[in-house]
């Protein structure tokens, strides 16, 4: 539907170095692609949106700094930041595990809400972070997600939600997976409002996610080479007593299969959704 929209362009920004070990590179100044291994300053990388200069692979982009490259300046206000998660089901050593990742990650919870402006166009937005708990779906995360749609159905605001995660949170239990019934409720009354809903698919979306909110967007996007599905392969390999394709879970896989209707170059982020926006606008803008 959306193929071809906007033409890709490269730049070629990394070092070449022969026979590298991982602790030979200097912490925190250069990086080192996890796909072609070329060695990259870390500042260009940031600038490129964390996308390999030589091989084009997307390495992960942290929920801030995804908003502050889509939203436009100063639009962004966020919802529901001091939300925090406690333990409901008491589960062993589950409190430290979370206080370790606020530390590490800087955030409350995985996953940033709120809304703001996308070239003028008015839209909600929740960005899941795989840097903490590996974006899995906890109490928490269900709940803002929820409260961000409602504030986009109140405010007819189209909403899109970037997923990475893993799936749900299993120290939470069936807490957890109530929080697929419950985004998904959210997300029926914004349609039924007349209202457009943008998933749009990150490395990894997995499990619970894959199998609520991450699939029932009026427009499904994602990036390239993302692994994107329900339970593992190995898993799936063993119940069939089949060989998966090589490519089986990958975002190309789903476009080519009628899963998704776009494939984005992260590059490409904002002039794909300015686009959309434009075409759904409902003359708020």
């Amino acid at each position: 539907m959306f193929k071809d929209i906007f033409k890709k362009s490269k730049k070629k920004k990394y070092v070449t170095v022969k026979h590298m070990k991982d602790n030979d590179v200097p912490e925190g100044i250069m990086v080192k692609c996890p796909k072609c291994e070329k060695i990259m300053y870390t500042k260009e990388l940031q600038e490129n949106l964390n996308v390999c200069f030589h091989c084009d692979h997307h390495m992960a982009l942290n929920a801030y700094d995804r908003i502050d490259a889509l939203m436009d300046k100063s639009s962004f206000v966020e919802l529901d930041a001091q939300v925090e998660t406690v333990n409901p089901l008491n589960f062993p050593n589950y409190e430290e595990k979370v206080e370790k990742d606020k530390a590490k990650t800087d955030l409350n919870e995985a996953v940033v809400t709120g809304s703001g402006t996308i070239n003028g166009y008015k839209t909600g937005i929740a960005v899941m972070d795989s840097r903490f708990r590996m974006g899995s779906m906890g109490t928490v995360v269900g709940e803002k997600i929820t409260r961000a749609i409602e504030h986009a159905t109140r405010n007819n605001m189209p909403f899109i939600i970037f997923t990475a995660s893993g799936g749900a949170r299993m120290q939470e239990g069936i807490l957890s997976l109530m929080q697929m019934a419950k985004v998904s409720v959210a997300l029926n009354r914004h349609s039924e409002a007349g209202l457009l809903y943008i998933a749009y698919m990150t490395h990894p979306t997995t499990g619970g996610v894959s199998a609520s909110f991450a699939s029932v967007g009026d427009i499904n996007l994602a990036e390239p080479e993302s692994l994107i599905g329900f339970a593992g392969r190995r898993i799936i390999e063993q119940t069939i007593n089949e060989k998966l394709p090589d490519d089986f879970q990958t975002a190309e896989f789903l476009l080519e299969h009628g899963q998704l209707d776009k494939v984005v170059h992260r590059n490409e982020m904002k002039e794909v959704l300015t686009t959309i926006l434009k075409l759904h606008n409902r003359g708020e803008a």
